[in-house]
């Protein structure tokens, strides 16, 4: 695989590096091969070492890498530890982000892999996906994906787009229960309206499954929630993950008041 170095500014699009309260991390968009290299890296140690992931090997990528053919036109947010000196260190979280001419270039959407999105099509110019988002065991406190959100709210703003979209993942070894009393509940709560409700290519089989159980969602998922994302229809399931994925949007427009000024400052 190869990248263009420098991987910023995208023609049109602005992504002015963010640094966190904290002094301990920065969150910076990647610039450099390297620098991605560096976010695959934890997303093989996540997706694969730690969830059991079945990952395909990417022609031109070392092993221990998580890559995909969608890779090389993102623009990948990191989050990473600095020492005394502002030094960069390790990568401990990361979001890829696909922007709407990106997408036109890539052929269309990871998530279009999984779902027809045919009802998002009016939403397409201003539209991004966020995607293979993952934090290091060791830093799943909060604080860093507070910094990669308002890292994402901040270039959504500067760039004049307003939604996001992406899958968000449900462990499944479980056999499926879990996911399925999940999706039971966030469809009769969060569940957007039918103009944007969109159905999964391999469909999650709910109706085979349990879905009484009392669940709390993932900590991500429980997030976006709380920035006023919607649930855009029912789980596909992901065998090479072995995820029930949730088709998930959260617009602008729809964050809380609280979030808005926390994330923009307004």
């Amino acid at each position: 695989m190869e990248l263009p170095t420098p991987t910023l500014p995208i023609t049109g699009f602005t992504a002015t590096p963010q640094r966190h309260a904290q002094a301990a991390i920065e969150v910076v968009w990647a610039r450099h091969l390297d620098e991605v290299r560096a976010a695959q890296r934890l997303r093989y140690r996540v997706f694969a070492d730690e969830m059991g992931a079945r990952l395909a090997p990417m022609a031109g990528t070392p092993p221990g890498h998580d890559a995909d053919v969608f890779d090389r036109f993102c623009e990948h947010l990191l989050v990473r530890t600095t020492d005394d000196d502002r030094r960069p260190g390790r990568v401990i979280g990361t979001y890829r982000v696909l922007t709407p001419w990106a997408a036109v270039r890539a052929g269309g959407l990871y998530s279009e892999t999984e779902f027809d999105l045919t009802r998002l099509r009016s939403l397409r110019s201003g539209m991004v996906e966020l995607g293979r988002s993952c934090v290091d065991p060791d830093w799943r406190s909060g604080g860093v994906i507070l910094a990669l959100w308002a890292a994402l709210a901040e270039f959504m703003h500067r760039n004049a787009l307003h939604t996001m979209i992406g899958c968000a993942s449900v462990g499944m070894r479980d056999g499926g229960h879990v996911a399925a009393s999940l999706w039971e509940r966030l469809r009769q709560t969060h569940l957007a309206d039918v103009e944007y409700q969109v159905r999964p290519r391999l469909p999650l089989p709910v109706d085979q499954l349990e879905r009484h159980h009392e669940v709390e969602a993932p900590a991500l998922i429980k997030g976006y929630l709380r920035c006023g994302a919607k649930v855009l229809g029912p789980p596909a399931w992901d065998p090479d993950f072995n995820t029930a994925d949730l088709p998930m949007m959260m617009r602008l427009a729809d964050l809380p008041a609280r979030y808005r000024r926390h994330f923009l400052g307004r």
